[in-house]
């Protein structure tokens, strides 16, 4: 791993102190105030890390010269005590200064749009689906984030055809970005009566939610349709032009909404799922160009690609893009994926620190 060089410490204590400087002076007000606490919060752990790895090399330095100078024997048995711990914990301290001054994902602190929809396997892909929809929902409420549900539709047997809804709370898209593509589970659906195991599958969608101000929305671009809901929901629903499709012409991007019975709920929570979904094209494209060729250990976030399996008999998941196999597959179901989430977020950081080797 790269060492980070004095001169550079030197630079992020320098900024820090400026920054420090600019908010005490009392010359701030408005955008530039608001900026200018952002950078100097996110450089704290920067500097904490910094001034970390900056004691240890001091102490490194000044044990060294004790060890060469005419000391005697006793003092230099400790001096090469000492040196052989700080030698110990330095390397974890430059990793996590480097890990500090790794670009963070602008997204991470948003909430996020979570999509669930039923694969291949039919009533048991749509009960799975509704499994997953509740396991997220118990790490949600482990982490004290708030889950509004946006969109639902309820397969006959239970479950979701397909789900939608709205996670918010601190830094939700930074730990559910992974959860991106086709999670697989085998097991014996209850609609089985032969016993046997089958194979069922759900797509997981996780987009950093936009707000207004990211994405401007031309009304002129929209096409947008009132209409008579249908489908479960209750007595009223059927009762009133209430559910509204929204078109957005210049890309072709659908978004339907049906589940209030006030139209104009409906037509906000719409525009809410459309401007997120175009916030996330945008991503893309910006990711594509930037990343090029090359692709992260963890997954692209691509729905298509397999990245979980949930295997009920054994008891066991396994995530095939880190190669990682929990036997706690009961406890995850319940909600606790903290130890999956944290393996996928060290292995992203692992290959991150790599590729600035590379």
């Amino acid at each position: 791993m790269t060492s980070i060089s004095p001169e550079r410490i030197a630079q992020i204590a320098a900024r820090h102190d400026e920054l420090q400087a600019l908010m005490a002076s009392g010359d701030l007000a408005g955008e530039r105030f608001v900026q200018v606490s952002k950078e100097y919060a996110e450089l704290e752990p920067v500097v904490g890390a910094a001034n970390e790895v900056r004691r240890l090399r001091a102490e490194l330095e000044v044990l060294t010269q004790l060890l060469e100078g005419d000391e005697e024997p006793d003092i230099r048995d400790i001096a090469r005590e000492e040196i052989a711990a700080i030698k110990a914990r330095l390397p974890e301290a430059e990793r996590n200064l480097a890990l500090a001054l790794l670009p963070r994902d602008a997204a991470d602190e948003r909430a996020a749009m979570l999509e669930i929809r039923a694969g291949t396997g039919g009533d048991e892909a749509a009960l799975f689906a509704g499994d997953l929809f509740r396991m997220y929902q118990r790490y949600a409420d482990a982490r004290g984030w708030r889950v509004e549900l946006i969109s639902a539709s309820v397969a006959e047997l239970g479950g979701y055809k397909e789900v939608v809804a709205s996670v918010t709370g601190q830094g939700v898209f930074a730990r559910l970005k992974f959860e991106s593509g086709v999670h697989r589970v085998q097991r014996v659906p209850a609609t089985e009566s032969g016993g046997r195991i089958h194979t069922s599958a759900a797509t997981v969608a996780v987009l950093p939610e936009a707000e207004e101000v990211d994405v401007q929305i031309d009304d002129k671009d929209l096409r947008i349709d009132i209409y008579r809901s249908s489908g479960p929901g209750g007595q009223s629903v059927n009762t009133t032009d209430s559910a509204v499709r929204i078109v957005h012409l210049p890309t072709g991007l659908t978004v339907i909404q049906q589940d209030e019975k006030s139209q104009h709920k409906n037509k906000a929570k719409a525009l809410k799922v459309l401007r997120t979904r175009l916030y996330e094209m945008e991503r893309e494209r910006l990711h594509a160009e930037r990343a090029g060729a090359r692709k992260s250990m963890v997954g692209s976030g691509d729905r298509s690609e397999r990245i979980r399996t949930y295997n009920f008999p054994q008891g066991r998941v396994t995530d095939h893009r880190i190669n990682l196999t929990l036997h706690r597959l009961p406890e995850i179901m319940e909600g606790e994926m903290e130890e999956l989430i944290g393996a996928l977020i060290a292995e992203d950081e692992a290959e991150r620190l790599a590729s600035l080797d590379g």
